[in-house]
């Protein structure tokens, strides 16, 4: 080990360069510190630690910040805030003791100019590390990309598990069941324990189409506000959702391209065609198939859904098999309008026809 440390100050010296040596031990610093001397008696070493003087702390950093040391032992107070362009070479001395999320920061704490970083995580040789501590060295190894940052927090959950938020218990692995189930899961059961009601779930609506439905990499960059959109547009429950979201997504990122809006619309009918009782929309073979469950074919209203096809033609037609609607869509049969079009405004009317149901039976 010793070897590799001096190894890897000396390349970051011989190309003017320094090195964070951290080595989270305040009461033998000074001998880690003699060790590296030791180890590479050309390099000028300073160290730095929290239990420091402010003034004597300040003085070693800015020392170090204008060239007058080439190397700085210091603790976890290099974490955040800390911005050295020079510092391109980080050495972790025992990383397996250290959390993902702080390994992660401290990494970021080199290759901030336009040099190729290095960085070191070292652990004692022929030490047996724990799964976890395996785990955690294996993902920064692996998420070195810029903006992995969300990539590192969700392996971090999975490796720690997210904990019983509701009790005393802190256990269970987030990704088993996926981030975004966990968190529904969570919200209904603090609903249902505030309220002392078990909101009646709905099935989804499967909706197979040939349609670019998607955010594209030109309208929105960073991958990590896009999760966040694709959430969004996935939480649609309704008309005022689907308005707010493009009121914002115009506001934060301009403009949406086809693709943005299609998926918003997309959004925005999976939400009628849960509220109808709509179990998929599917293209088969050029035709596509609107299939209402037994309970949304008995709320639908079909003299009203077969009025309000008219308007397409021979283009939308309805079946009803054992009890079970099914509105089917030919773009191939009309000139005027586009069958994604057609389809939603069908699951739209469908959405209507099933609410006037509801509000008569509530009556």
């Amino acid at each position: 080990m010793g070897a590799l440390v001096r190894e890897a100050i000396e390349r970051e010296m011989g190309r003017g360069g320094q090195v964070f040596y951290l080595y989270n031990r305040v009461e033998d610093m000074d001998r880690k510190a003699q060790e590296i001397r030791d180890l590479v008696p050309e390099a000028r070493i300073a160290s730095a630690h929290g239990k420091m003087g402010e003034a004597a702390l300040e003085a070693v950093i800015l020392s170090f910040l204008q060239g007058e040391f080439d190397v700085l032992v210091t603790t976890t107070i290099i974490e955040t805030g800390i911005d050295i362009p020079n510092v391109n070479t980080l050495i972790v001395h025992d990383a397996d003791r250290m959390g993902l999320s702080q390994l992660y920061q401290l990494r970021g704490r080199v290759g901030r100019s336009n040099r190729v970083a290095y960085s070191y995580m070292l652990y004692q040789r022929d030490k047996v590390l724990t799964e976890v501590a395996e785990n955690r060295l294996q993902a920064i190894k692996e998420f070195t990309e810029l903006g992995s940052g969300f990539k590192i927090a969700m392996r971090d959950l999975s490796i720690r598990g997210a904990g019983n938020l509701l009790g005393s218990q802190q256990h269970g692995f987030i990704d088993s069941v996926g981030f975004d189930l966990y968190s529904q899961l969570l919200q209904e059961a603090i609903e249902e324990r505030q309220t002392g009601v078990v909101k009646e779930d709905k099935a989804d609506v499967e909706i197979s189409l040939p349609i670019n439905a998607y955010l594209p990499e030109s309208y929105i960059q960073d991958g990590y506000q896009k999760i966040q959109m694709y959430k969004r547009v996935k939480a649609i429950t309704g008309d005022k959702d689907y308005l707010e979201l493009v009121d914002e997504m115009i506001d934060r990122f301009g403009d949406m391209p086809f693709e943005a809006d299609l998926l918003l619309r997309v959004g925005r009918m999976k939400a009628w065609g849960r509220d109808a009782g709509v179990v998929s929309i599917k293209n088969v073979q050029g035709i596509v198939e609107i299939r209402l469950s037994a309970e949304g074919t008995a709320r639908a209203d079909g003299a009203k859904l077969m009025e309000h096809s008219l308007k397409f033609g021979h283009a939308v037609g309805l079946t009803i098999d054992n009890g079970q609607i099914t509105v089917t869509v030919n773009e191939k049969k009309s000139n005027q309008f586009t069958e994604f079009d057609m389809v939603e405004d069908m699951v739209h009317i469908m959405q209507e026809t099933a609410k006037e149901v509801e509000s008569t039976d509530a009556l």
